[in-house]
């Protein structure tokens, strides 16, 4: 059983982070400020997350898991409308990646020179990849009837890659990007069915 209190002292250790991260990039971020933005020892920081790449890991996690949590409320909120669903996952994640002052932040330092934060959500993604395929993969095991596994694994895999792709360097609009993206995956996913015999 997680312990309450725990998880509100890394809750508010993570809380400080982001707001550390928002306010002066990841490299600028240092444990020190983080224990006395959330109001601990820089032991108690060390003591929960180990080194500052434990914390960028769980401050990465957080955002994923909320990420990932409204690409699901987006899926299910359009039942088995294939091209309406994975439509409205895109372009909710794109816009609100777009819109994120974290990941703001983390590109902005990326092109400043800092790879330490970015790296957790493209090129050290697998926590991404995983949790934003796995949702897509659960979405459509539920509403495409026959589809191949291992072609579905691919195909949802291949749209959270390029949704990130996007993220990172976006060359559109979001709403052109979103659409674009939207028949690549109507495809993929059709391209899962298994054909009847």
């Amino acid at each position: 059983m997680v312990d309450v209190r725990e998880a509100r002292l890394r809750d508010g250790i993570v809380d400080a982070a982001r707001a550390l991260t928002i306010a002066t990039g990841w490299d600028g971020v240092r444990m020190g400020a983080v224990a006395a933005t959330a109001g601990v020892s820089r032991q108690t920081v060390y003591n929960e997350f180990g080194t500052k790449a434990g914390l960028a890991e769980a401050l990465a996690r957080r955002e994923v898991d909320r990420f990932v949590s409204e690409v699901r409320a987006a899926l299910t909120a359009h039942g088995d409308d294939l091209r309406a669903a994975t439509y409205a996952a895109i372009r909710h994640t794109l816009a609100s990646a777009a819109d994120n002052p974290l990941v703001k932040a983390i590109l902005t330092s990326s092109r400043g020179g800092s790879e330490e934060l970015l790296p957790y959500l493209t090129t050290r993604s697998d926590l991404v990849l995983a949790e934003a395929s796995a949702a897509l993969i659960e979405w459509a095991e539920r509403h495409l009837t026959g589809a191949d596994p291992a072609a579905l694994a691919f195909a949802a895999d291949s749209v959270v890659r390029l949704v990130i792709s996007h993220i990172v360097l976006p060359q559109a609009p979001v709403d052109d990007t979103a659409e674009a993206l939207t028949r690549l995956a109507v495809r993929l996913f059709g391209a899962a069915v298994a054909p009847s015999s």
